[in-house]
């Protein structure tokens, strides 16, 4: 069969594993010419390891000069009859194939990273593969649910807080603006945001590690987070999400409190704005995120995950005397997103963007661009009309 991108508004139906191949090549090979990671950890435990932020780190840490190995967790499906699988399951599959060509460990766990059975086959693998320990845990769990002990789920929901926010997004499928409104969260749906979003499962993790004594001497825990600039604060910082964000902050502080017994640090790291399969959904966002990408290309500071976890690594975390955070405790890798003069020029163009115009004053081509190679199209290199063997697909594990 010949795969295409299938678009249904915001959200990409399809994914061509090639692309996904292609695409983790992009990354590693990024990596390999970029400032390398020094002293960089050694046994390294990705939670959401398959794509964005996650898959990033785990391919500069492999690759990026720690020359690290991994174990990956993600909740991620193969083809069966309702498609070819999702870009995930690729990505797993094909930076495993490259991390063991380069010598390195490389074990994926698919499950569901807010399960007991999921902790206990991830404790075995430390056992089995890292003789019993880790040096990091990347926290980079993405989901619309978490599960409760009873088998129930809690819900996220990304609504403001108290009342109700207009903004726009583009509807990827017709490549129009769309002006929506979001009414704000229930008492249930903020809840249930912090329960998903918040710091409470990434600090269950760290505690089962350390009641395990899977964690190592100096062992670091990080999780990834938004803060954004004010333009952006009614519908994230002000709303469900900003709130979960302030209690993944909290707890790093608490799990800093923790790991100082086994001369380890744990840390939030505010990252930049980007297209994801989450921040699409966003009214107002995606206009801000037209208008960023549009100003940072033009001032040579543009980044993506893995420019933005390859200098995260080599020059904040590792290698450091100290590691360089904000009055909160905060590590920054928004800094160069909210550099005033790129604020501005963004305010700029935020003020003259509409409808009519939204293409040529924002990075439309870009914005796209991503959204599609985040799901393995649009990647040059790619011959997208060759016809793929399904039944050869099946055969792949990650």
């Amino acid at each position: 069969m010949i795969i295409e991108p299938v678009i249904r508004g915001v959200i990409a139906r399809s994914s061509h594993p090639e692309g996904c191949k292609k695409a983790v090549d992009n990354q590693i090979e990024y990596v390999k010419s970029a400032t390398p990671i020094k002293d960089g950890p050694k046994r390294v435990l990705i939670l959401g390891a398959s794509s964005g932020f996650g898959l990033a780190a785990r391919i500069a840490l492999t690759f990026g000069g720690a020359e690290a190995d991994t174990i990956g967790v993600s909740f991620e499906h193969g083809p069966s009859e309702k498609g070819v699988g999702s870009a995930g399951w690729y990505n797993n599959i094909h930076f495993k194939h490259r991390a063991q060509q380069a010598g390195r460990q490389a074990i994926n766990i698919i499950g569901d990273a807010y399960s007991s059975e999921t902790r206990e086959q991830v404790i075995e693998a430390i056992e089995t593969y890292f003789e019993g320990e880790v040096d990091l845990i990347i926290y980079s769990l993405a989901s619309g649910r978490r599960t409760k002990e009873d088998g129930n789920y809690w819900h996220s929901a990304i609504k403001p807080i108290g009342e109700s926010v207009s903004g726009a997004i583009i509807n990827l499928e017709t490549q129009k603006w769309e002006n929506t409104t979001l009414a704000p969260a229930t008492d249930d749906e903020i809840e249930g945001t912090l329960k998903v979003m918040g710091g409470q499962d990434w600090e269950n993790w760290i505690d089962t590690l350390i009641n395990t004594d899977s964690i190592a001497n100096g062992c670091k825990t990080i999780a990834f987070s938004y803060i954004g600039p004010e333009i952006t604060h009614p519908i994230y910082l002000d709303g469900t999400l900003g709130r979960a964000k302030v209690d993944l902050h909290q707890t790093s502080h608490a799990l800093n409190l923790e790991l100082a017994h086994f001369n380890g640090n744990a840390y939030a790291a505010v990252c930049k704005a980007l297209v994801t399969k989450a921040s699409v959904f966003i009214p107002g966002l995606t206009p801000y995120l037209l208008a960023l990408y549009k100003t940072m290309k033009e001032q040579g500071t543009h980044e993506g995950c893995i420019e933005q976890m390859q200098r995260l690594f080599s020059t904040k975390l590792y290698g450091q005397d100290k590691v360089p955070v904000d009055g909160e405790r905060l590590l920054r890798v928004d800094d160069l997103e909210l550099d005033p003069e790129i604020q501005r020029q963004v305010a700029e163009r935020l003020s003259q963007m509409d409808e009519s115009n939204f293409k040529e004053i924002g990075d439309f081509d870009g914005f796209q661009q991503e959204f599609l190679n985040l799901n393995g199209f649009g990647l040059e290199g790619v011959d997208y009309a060759k016809r793929t063997d399904v039944d050869k697909l099946k055969t792949l594990t990650p």
